[in-house]
């Protein structure tokens, strides 16, 4: 199948599901629940759940195994976007050619939108997990579990040390692990999920995983150059 008709059909999976996870309105919090949804279900390409649902495909056909983890993949993605955005950190006004979350709320419930997206990532794949009752595929729904922990811990570090090298000077070595830790890690780990709930042996996990990290490296590299002189109107959110 031609790559843009995949990822289409991909994408539209996955907004579907995105759907299934909104939470309820009609709680003291709704605004807090609209602020999650307003980010999760603004857009954007979906490239990391995407990447999760069709590595699993090149071994297996029930993608239904490897949904509640795509979910969650995309979950994190929005919450790293919605703190990127904030003053604090990028400060940007416009994501997906939208009002970021602090400026369509505030910036007290953006922080909390974001940290709810992360939690609730975990909860969907823990219930994916504690649903499962064949033991082998709980044992790798465990491993992938853990590798997407470490991702999220890999991110948050090479964010800290974009935040903290921000207009300074800053090392050839330093500039390679930002690159790896904040955008690479997430993009490979979708694809090694993907890969380990399929089952995939040790050396297709090896191979995917290398590919996975070039793209990684790329998808930043050319995000960082966007950011300094592309044209808002056609990325579709806030530049340098």
């Amino acid at each position: 199948m031609e790559f843009k008709k995949e990822l289409k059909k991909y994408v539209e999976l996955i907004e579907a599901n995105l759907k299934k996870y909104t939470k309820s309105k009609d709680v003291p919090e709704h605004i807090l629940n609209e602020s999650m949804e307003y980010s999760l279900l603004a857009g954007g390409k979906r490239i990391r759940p995407a990447l999760v649902i069709s590595t699993y495909s090149l071994f297996k056909e029930d993608i239904e195994v490897c949904m509640p983890f795509a979910i969650a993949m995309e979950m994190v993605h929005n919450f790293s976007l919605i703190h990127d955005d904030l003053p604090a950190i990028d400060n940007d006004d416009f994501r997906h050619g939208k009002q970021t979350n602090h400026k369509k709320f505030n910036e007290a419930t953006a922080i909390l939108a974001g940290d709810g997206l992360l939690n609730y990532a975990y909860m969907v794949i823990s219930k994916a997990m504690i649903n499962e009752k064949n033991e082998e595929l709980r044992k790798r729904q465990l491993k992938a579990f853990y590798e997407f922990s470490h991702a999220i811990d890999r991110m948050i570090a090479g964010e800290y040390v974009d935040t903290e090298y921000e207009g300074k000077q800053i090392s050839h070595e330093y500039l390679e692990y930002m690159h790896k830790n904040k955008t690479g890690e997430l993009l490979k780990n979708s694809v090694r999920m993907g890969a380990i709930l399929a089952g995939a042996d040790d050396t297709s996990l090896e191979d995917l995983t290398k590919y996975a990290e070039k793209i990684g490296l790329t998808f930043q590299i050319k995000d960082d150059i966007l950011s300094e002189i592309g044209d808002e109107k056609v990325i579709r959110k806030t530049c340098r």
